[in-house]
């Protein structure tokens, strides 16, 4: 194992957070139930999860990497690609389909020239959506950077967005 200059040790590659996710792992005891755990930590170390990553944990854990991909990309709360400075997510469940999410997920991709799951290329705006918010009461339902607002229309989403876009042309 490597020491760096103030003696701590780091892991061969040179990268603390892997070191740290290392750590994590080992907390685990490296059961494989404990992924989520593991895939959340290494997001919070990285930011988000690219392939190298997910296929260091799927060794670390003797899991099948198509495992370990399976359950990023399940969640919605995982990215694979960086994120932008500003997140949209819109909640595509039953009820807020039925309350014209998909319009509103529609209009959102006109308006920032992206698709769901990408960032904007000045990396101000990602778009995501979710399966469910579990917020089907105040559909649809919409979170702005980790806020979750309800009974959102297309115009108040393209007018948030927008708000952004200015904001990141200033």
């Amino acid at each position: 194992m490597k020491t760096s200059v103030s003696g701590t040790e780091t892991h061969p590659s040179g990268d603390k957070r892997l070191k740290m996710l290392d750590a994590t792992i080992k907390r685990h005891q490296y059961q494989q139930d404990a992924l989520i755990e593991i895939l959340h930590r290494a997001s919070e170390l990285f930011g988000y999860l690219e392939l190298d990553l997910l296929l260091y944990i799927a060794h670390s854990l003797k899991l099948p990497p198509s495992r370990v991909y399976g359950v990023a990309t399940f969640y919605h709360l995982f990215s694979l690609a960086p994120k932008g400075k500003h997140s949209c997510v819109v909640c595509t469940g039953t009820a807020c389909y039925v309350k014209g999410a998909q319009q509103i997920l529609n209009s959102l991709e006109d308006v920032t020239h992206i698709r769901a799951g990408e960032t904007t290329a000045d990396g101000e705006i990602s778009l995501m959506t979710a399966r469910c918010l579990g917020a089907c009461g105040i559909a649809p339902a919409v979170v702005f950077d980790g806020v979750v607002l309800g009974a959102q229309t297309l115009e108040s989403v393209c007018k948030q967005v927008g708000q952004w876009q200015n904001n990141g042309t200033k």
